[in-house]
């Protein structure tokens, strides 16, 4: 293939987007941006902005303010059609009053409508009709995500966090590990699966877990796309062809 023909062969991946989305990350996040191009459908920009959003110092909403709006301001620049808090325990851990003060501020900073992987992770739950949840992290606790859930509604029958000290030890444990544990927690009570976090593999085990327990399952990664695409498919046109292995959340997007 010569340079003009290959050029013409990516003109495909290198088209504007026909909408796109932005994500603020913690700074330490190294799985969404990858994850999240390569789920992402045809026609759908993904732009990242890093925030000290996460990790220690556990720090409030209210001292996230500056590092929140700075990243937010960014993004703005690139005109996407949402922006997402890309965060789940950060979006989490004050729950929805503090859910509500960050997607506040990012609207105001921004003019730009603004979501959080918390309110997106509850919005997949439901849609699947989900209510008594095994819930699976990297975390050293899964304490703010129960009581998240809880106050919306959802029951964890069973947590499991794996304490894990860096964002490397998040992301060193592998989809097969993620199975392995969702089978080895499973409970006949439990009607789904949450798997929490959004700088690990476990967007890549949700189809095979799904398989085996037959059950649904969510994932953080996995919810946001959803919801970003439920609010963008108009925009990105037909034919508009779910991504494929995310388990039974995207086959809400058909039709």
């Amino acid at each position: 293939m010569d340079a003009i023909s290959e050029k013409s062969h990516t003109a495909g991946a290198l088209a504007e987007p026909r909408a796109r989305i932005g994500l603020i990350i913690p700074s330490v996040n190294r799985m969404t941006e990858p994850q999240f191009n390569h789920y992402a459908p045809e026609g759908l920009g993904i732009h990242v902005a890093r925030g000290r959003v996460a990790g220690g110092p556990n720090r409030t909403v209210a001292e996230l303010t500056d590092e929140i709006a700075h990243a937010a301001g960014t993004l703005a620049d690139a005109h996407p059609d949402l922006i997402v808090f890309h965060c789940t325990h950060t979006s989490m851990k004050e729950g929805a009053d503090g859910e509500a003060r960050i997607i506040s501020l990012i609207r105001k900073t921004t003019g730009i409508e603004a979501l959080s992987t918390s309110s997106l992770v509850s919005d997949a739950l439901r849609a699947l009709g989900l209510k008594k949840l095994v819930v699976l992290s990297p975390y050293q606790s899964n304490a703010d995500i129960i009581a998240y859930l809880g106050a919306a509604g959802f029951s964890v029958i069973k947590d499991v966090a794996l304490k894990c000290n860096t964002a490397a030890d998040f992301e060193a444990i592998t989809p097969q590990r993620w199975l392995e544990l969702a089978r080895e927690n499973d409970t006949p009570e439990a009607d789904g699966v949450f798997l929490s976090c959004t700088n690990t593999t476990q967007i890549e085990a949700v189809e095979a877990i799904e398989r085996e327990l037959g059950k649904p399952v969510v994932n953080s990664n996995q919810a946001v796309l959803w919801g970003c695409l439920k609010r963008l498919k108009n925009r990105l046109g037909e034919p508009f062809t779910p991504p494929s292995d995310l388990g039974s959340l995207m086959n809400d997007l058909e039709g």
